[in-house]
């Protein structure tokens, strides 16, 4: 006798359900997205019962007749595709044919659906897969379905279960994740006859689907991510709406993704995203928001898995680097409109705080700092300014190179440049080095302040710099913003030859751990490119000849030490090359910017605030630190009772 046999029909279903019907929002994500492709234009979920009690979906699409009804309780059985070239370019979301079967094998179903014009509609009751009921009854145009007692027949799937409150967050998701995906879709949701959420069709459009799905936090700041119109059949279009840094909150949000429409977890298209926001996002937080991609449906495979959430993409690498290219984009803009809101347009100049009256003086450290902090490294015949020069008034060694020279007239500040070494030990000066292409910015805002720039009002805590606007304040952090402006500075730099270096005359010995010298051999091309001049000195030993001239008062063991780390690091290592690389620059920036406690004078303040100006560049540091918090009028007003 075989020991093989044909499992009972039923029974083949219950394990379909397995993977298809995970929990009650499984049913209802199921019997949403057949009404979306029956081309509902309202939906109504109804939840009773700890969500397995009853599911009730209904929808107005275009229904169906006796015999469909009968079909659509077969396994494989679809109107949507007919052959392999179908499956090869799915456009909707269904295609499986798996959905009501599996449905109907572990709940008690009810049917009804009429189509456009017929007089009578058909109602076919199902109890744990068999039927027991067809006739004829009368139905409003389209389809609903009743599912009740999920899982009665199936006890182990209930005991693995979640709490009610967990499995009913769950189905409210997957119908915000529609009405999302759909903004001309009319939902409307209760739960035990209360109303959870109710979005009408044809009101809002994208982003204000989002907007409602933020609730509460609806008066955040959001930044919007591409044009609905942009891109082609061909290339991928990446719409949609994220947090700004300064919002996203360090647990509680999510980034939702659609991809033609169908929400997906997705590892590739979420680190892409990531990359975009590289210097944004603080360790340990996560984007939030919801983005929207449209690609060729012949260019994505959504047969992966029977929830379909997980795709695989044709051109990963193409759709990855468009994700990635439109949250950069977006953010440079978001920065760059900002900007001008705070700082006022571009070419305007840093107002200095009023004189001193008579008989007063400038206090003293301000004095000794006056112009000298921000010194060029090529001032003075070109040779790099030792720390002691800069005298007592500083508490940490300025390792800055906004250049800044306090003989020049009241208001005139030249830009920063990248230090250059002398030229009796150094290699030839780079030419000047044009700024790095950004996003084009858009036209100012019109609040008042684009021909206005901020009021220098002084240091707090030697960290902070105060400034006042035409409605509010602002206060910036100055290591964060040297430290962005640095950056930026050392990026284009590399980008256009390389970063200039400082000859050692007495060179410095490192000895690498194998890993290290491993990356030394790996990478020597991009490591000589960051300023340092390195030779083989036998083993693991190496010859540090050259650091960078940003650096060069630092230890060369510690800067070459330090590139190396960040090469090995797994958390940098996620962006590859040009992860490692910006990495590697903001640590640079770091180490070489102003610090926090250094006291500055107002001419070096006045220099710093015009390089941001200049810049467009000021929100976050290199590492996702704020750089400035602006404090409008009406919060003022708030602290005071106004």
């Amino acid at each position: 006798m075989s020991r093989i046999r044909v499992l009972p029909e039923n029974l083949a279903n219950q394990i379909a359900a397995g993977e298809v019907v995970e929990r009650p929002a499984s049913v209802v994500k199921e019997l949403l997205e057949n009404a979306v492709d029956a081309g509902a234009r309202n939906i109504s979920v109804q939840v009773e019962g700890r969500a397995v009690g009853l599911l009730r979906v209904s929808d107005d699409g275009s229904g169906m007749d006796a015999d469909d009804l009968l079909l659509a309780l077969e396994r494989h059985a679809t109107s949507k595709i007919a052959d392999a070239e179908g499956l090869a370019a799915i456009s909707t979301l269904g295609f499986r044919g798996e959905a009501l079967p599996s449905i109907a094998s572990v709940a008690r179903l009810l049917l009804s659906s009429r189509p456009q014009g017929a007089d009578l509609g058909t109602l076919v009751e199902v109890r744990f897969g068999t039927v027991r009921r067809v006739q004829e009854t009368g139905a409003a145009q389209g389809t609903v379905v009743e599912v009740r007692d999920l899982f009665a027949n199936v006890p182990a799937r209930r005991k693995f279960l979640k709490s009610p409150r967990t499995e009913l967050y769950h189905v409210e998701e997957c119908v915000k994740n529609c009405g999302l995906a759909f903004p001309g879709l009319g939902l409307h949701y209760q739960v035990d006859g209360r109303t959870v959420l109710q979005w009408p069709a044809g009101v809002d459009d994208a982003a204000g689907r989002i907007r409602r799905l933020l609730g509460k936090r609806g008066e955040l700041e959001l930044v919007p991510v591409g044009e609905p119109g942009e891109g082609t059949v061909s290339e991928p279009v990446v719409t949609g709406l994220l947090l700004t840094p300064e919002e996203t909150p360090a647990t509680g949000a999510r980034l939702r993704l659609f991809v033609n429409g169908r929400p997906v977890r997705d590892r590739m298209l979420s680190h892409a995203v990531a990359e975009g926001l590289h210097h944004q996002l603080l360790r340990g937080r996560q984007p939030a928001g919801v983005l929207f991609l449209r690609v060729d449906p012949a260019t994505v495979d959504v047969n992966v898995h029977p929830t379909k959430q997980e795709i695989r993409f044709r051109q990963s690498g193409q759709v990855h680097d468009a994700v990635r290219a439109a949250v950069r984009k977006a953010v440079e803009l978001h920065e760059q409109e900002k900007s001008r809101r705070l700082f006022g347009s571009a070419g305007a100049a840093v107002r200095k705080p009023p004189a001193p009256e008579a008989g007063q003086r400038a206090p003293a450290a301000e004095s000794a700092a006056q112009g000298r902090l921000f010194r060029s490294a090529t001032a003075a015949g070109g040779s790099v300014a030792p720390a002691a020069a800069l005298g007592a008034a500083s508490p940490s060694p300025p390792e800055t190179v906004l250049a800044i020279n306090s003989a020049e007239a009241p208001g005139d500040y030249p830009s920063s440049a990248v230090a250059q070494p002398p030229p009796a030990v150094a290699e030839p000066p780079a030419p000047p080095i044009a700024p790095e292409p950004r996003a084009a910015a858009s036209p100012a805002i019109a609040c008042g302040l684009e021909d206005a720039a901020p009021q220098l009002l002084g240091q707090v805590l030697h960290s902070y710099i105060i400034c006042a606007t035409a409605d509010g304040m602002l206060a910036i952090d100055q290591h964060a913003a040297h430290e962005r402006l640095l950056y930026e500075r050392l990026l284009a730099q590399y980008n256009e030859r390389g970063l200039a270096r400082q000859a050692l005359l007495f060179p410095a010995v490192l000895e690498c751990s194998p890993a290290e010298a491993a990356v030394l051999e790996a990478r020597g091309g991009e490591i000589a490119r960051l300023g340092l001049g390195i030779e083989t000195f036998g083993g693991h030993s190496y010859l540090i000849k050259a650091v960078p001239a940003l650096l060069a008062s630092h230890s060369p063991t510690e800067i070459l030490a330090g590139v190396l780390s960040r090469y090995l690091d797994d958390g940098t290592n996620r962006g590859g090359g040009d992860g490692r690389l910006e990495a590697v620059l903001a640590g640079m920036a770091c180490k070489a910017a102003v610090k926090a406690g250094q006291v500055l004078a107002p001419a070096e303040m006045q220099g710093l605030l015009k390089e941001m100006q200049g810049a467009g560049i000021f929100s976050r540091c290199p590492h996702g630190r704020p750089v400035v918090r602006h404090f409008g009028a009406r919060e003022l007003e708030r602290w005071f009772n106004r």
